[in-house]
């Protein structure tokens, strides 16, 4: 628009000097070609626009928006449109307590009030993309800072709306998941309606009152407790059970040997050991008793 704007002042100079009396006016030609070729290469400049990878464009003529995007590498278009490129790749939003992490400098963590009214600072990133398809609605209804009147108030909203069904300790603990599922179907559900996908939810941190941390605490060093206290228990248990299936065998065993010993078995067993010991090379003199009784052994030392 520039060189169309310039390349008509020049040619309009020419004109206008062309009929003037002075030595000037022998230019006038020179002039009246510049400007016209410096429009005519203005106009076919403006026309052609370049849209890199990873984004679109949405033509705007005199406030009317046209459907049709324009995509990437070169595209003819009217030189008197505008075009507003769009970011069709993965997006991210942060809002943080650290002062150097989120989207806004400072503290943009959001702030919630739990079910049982503790106020709970949650992190969050959100990683979002827009329809390509839907790019001139979002331009016509929106505008081109969307991030802005879409993504932050929709999404502080609504973590805000579900936060309130949940205890602050389920959400630092066991119902964390849960929360995240939850906010990130409802803003999904908004997101899609204004020509955006949300690709995912992040909880990144979700700080407590401090005392609210200490029960926290007390409560899980209590259960590894109770865990730990029961494994030892279990552990007694099983020893306490291998000791009696040790007991019921000995106890087996002795009565089995119990019931298989008749007096032909000792006195056979007996005279077996008399004869080993008469075999013997130590010198020993042995006491034969009468039946039943034990030998007597005497050694000669």
């Amino acid at each position: 628009m520039f060189f169309i704007t310039i390349g008509i002042l020049i040619a309009f100079a020419g004109f206008a000097f062309s009929k003037s009396p002075l030595n000037i006016s022998r230019y006038t030609p020179v002039l009246k070609i510049t400007g016209i070729t410096i429009a005519v290469l203005g106009i076919l400049s403006s026309g052609i626009r370049q849209i890199d990878a990873g984004t679109i464009g949405v033509q705007s003529l005199f406030g009317k928006v046209s459907p049709q995007v324009l995509d990437n590498g070169l595209n003819f278009v009217n030189p008197l449109a505008e075009v507003t490129i769009f970011d069709t790749k993965t997006q991210n939003y942060t809002m943080s307590a650290q002062t150097s992490e989120g989207e806004i400098k400072g503290d943009d963590a959001i702030r919630v009030l739990s079910a049982d009214g503790l106020e709970v600072v949650i992190d969050l990133t959100v990683l979002y993309k827009i329809m390509p398809d839907k790019a001139p609605a979002i331009y016509k209804g929106i505008g081109a800072d969307y991030k802005d009147k879409i993504v932050r108030p929709i999404t502080r909203t609504r973590i805000r709306d579900n936060a309130v069904y949940y205890d602050a300790v389920a959400l630092y603990s066991k119902r964390r998941d849960e929360f995240q599922s939850r906010i990130y179907q409802t803003i999904d559900k908004d997101f899609r309606g204004r020509g955006l996908i949300l690709e995912q939810l992040l909880i990144r941190n979700i700080n407590l009152p401090e005392s609210v941390k200490k029960t926290i605490e007390s409560k899980i060093n209590a259960e590894q407790d109770a865990q730990k206290m029961e494994f030892v228990l279990q552990k007694e248990k099983q020893e306490a059970e291998r000791k009696r299936v040790e007991a019921r065998g000995i106890a087996d065993y002795q009565t089995i040997i119990a019931l298989s010993l008749t007096d032909r078995q000792l006195q056979y067993e007996s005279i077996k050991a008399q004869k080993e010991l008469a075999a013997s090379p130590n010198a020993k003199i042995v006491v034969l008793g009468g039946k039943g009784s034990v030998p007597l052994i005497l050694n000669e030392r």
